[in-house]
């Protein structure tokens, strides 16, 4: 599934290539996605302008200039990018935006686990999709000590605390695990055993792993592509998710898999405590 940095690299993808262009057609090929696409919705954007290409967590907010956004999650498989409007037709391409400059905005999916919906801008915030959202992990409003007080006496293992978008938005599976190797801290652990020192540093590699990713242009190991169609390469620079029976690269313990709500958890018994 495209994390935090694989959405805000398809972001910064979008935003010089969006902004000011205006939609002149939208084809809906399918509407059957995790929610029903409505295409009457989405057909009313013809003739607006997208202004603002904006990121909550891992959803896509395209602003126009009717008062409208399009909000777009690519769910497990979805892909979003930029083609000139000539180019062949992907599998699963389901909507097609036509852009004012000749290029298409295609969004595809092959599980459809995917959505786009238009909803009013000046509501945005209390969206159902958004109202529930934890801090951003990328701005000031993260910090050890609002994540200390929050977790007080409380047993929930921090690799479910930090994957669960109330508590932080967006971090997902692949980077929760790489922030607490890099800070040290074994997955198992409950939140409330943590003290305000270590979440100062568990916030600060959570910040470094997704600076890392994002300038890598993200992590592609099956459907994920960045805005431009490319694939992106942080994969090489993972230290222990996917890396089961292998070394760990600071203290050549070995690393080990585990699942937890429902998801694979690597992580290094050695130095990880």
């Amino acid at each position: 599934m495209p994390e935090l940095p694989e959405i805000e690299t398809i972001r910064r993808g979008l935003e010089p290539i969006l902004t000011g262009r205006r939609i002149d057609r939208v084809v809906v090929r399918e509407r059957r996605l995790r929610e029903p696409v409505i295409p009457v919705q989405l057909r009313r954007l013809v003739g607006s302008r997208f202004l603002s290409i904006r990121r909550r967590s891992k959803y896509l907010l395209l602003g126009t200039d009717t008062g409208s956004t399009l909000l777009i999650h690519l769910g497990m498989t979805g892909q979003l990018w930029v083609t000139e409007v000539d180019q062949p037709r992907r599998p699963h391409e389901h909507v097609v935006i036509s852009l004012s400059d000749g290029r298409d905005l295609r969004f595809a999916d092959s599980r459809r686990f995917g959505m786009l919906l238009v909803i009013q801008t000046g509501n945005i915030d209390q969206h159902p999709r958004l109202r529930n959202l934890g801090p951003e992990p990328l701005d000031g409003s993260l910090t050890g000590d609002r994540l200390f007080q929050s977790t007080r006496n409380r047993t929930r293992p921090v690799k479910n605390f930090l994957i669960d978008t109330r508590s932080v938005a967006g971090v997902g599976n692949i980077y929760a695990c790489e922030t607490l190797h890099r800070a040290r801290i074994d997955p198992r652990l409950p939140v409330g055993r943590i003290g305000r020192i270590r979440w100062e540093r568990l916030v600060q590699s959570l910040r470094t792993v997704l600076a890392e990713a994002i300038e890598a242009g993200g992590t592609t190991f099956r459907d994920y592509l960045k805005a431009d169609g490319e694939v992106g390469l942080f994969a090489v620079a993972l230290r222990v998710y996917n890396r089961a029976g292998k070394p760990c690269l600071r203290c050549a313990g070995t690393i080990r898999r585990i699942t937890q709500a429902g998801r694979g958890t690597f992580f290094c018994p050695r130095c990880q405590r």
